[in-house]
């Protein structure tokens, strides 16, 4: 018999649970065009939840995972970001940051509560590892925008060594 599906809370906000499917979606990139989960299926995904654009914190963030994307692309792994901005501050942000990698518009918070990220009017700060079967492999529910990226790289190497 395999172990129950785990599902965690935080704070009052209940997350997905792992190694179930991920919650599916539909959100607009920072050019305006529809993206949704199973566009990535057959690659991991690095899904992160941010408060804000052009925010320390979040910039932060942000350049850190663009300083590293080749080295996510060589694991075979999107980065996708995902905030309560709008598809033109996300434009904006990726022009001004350099950012090749995509930022969703999730103005309503809809996709942000799916994850159990969304706090107030804007999405918490946490993440999600998605496998390149759309099933959720971990769960990282207190980021350090600084050194975040260093965590994900290393528990995507150890799940697929795994």
């Amino acid at each position: 018999m395999g172990s129950a599906p785990v599902q965690a809370q935080w704070g009052t906000t209940l997350l997905p649970a792992i190694d179930q499917p991920a919650p599916e979606f539909v959100l607009e990139d920072s050019q305006g065009h529809p993206r949704q989960l199973q566009d990535f299926r057959g690659q991991w995904v690095v899904l992160y939840f941010y408060p804000r654009d052009f925010t320390s914190g979040c910039t932060l963030e942000a350049r850190r995972f663009q300083q590293h994307l080749d080295q996510f692309h060589a694991l075979q792994a999107e980065v996708v970001g995902i905030s309560a901005d709008s598809v033109t501050s996300h434009r904006k942000f990726c022009e001004v940051e350099g950012l090749r990698f995509p930022l969703l518009a999730d103005p309503a918070g809809t996709v942000s509560r799916q994850y159990g990220s969304w706090m107030g009017e804007m999405a918490l700060r946490n993440s999600f590892l998605i496998d390149p079967e759309g099933v959720l492999r971990e769960i990282f529910p207190i980021v350090s925008p600084s050194q975040h990226y260093a965590e994900v790289l290393t528990t995507l190497e150890d799940l697929q060594q795994a």
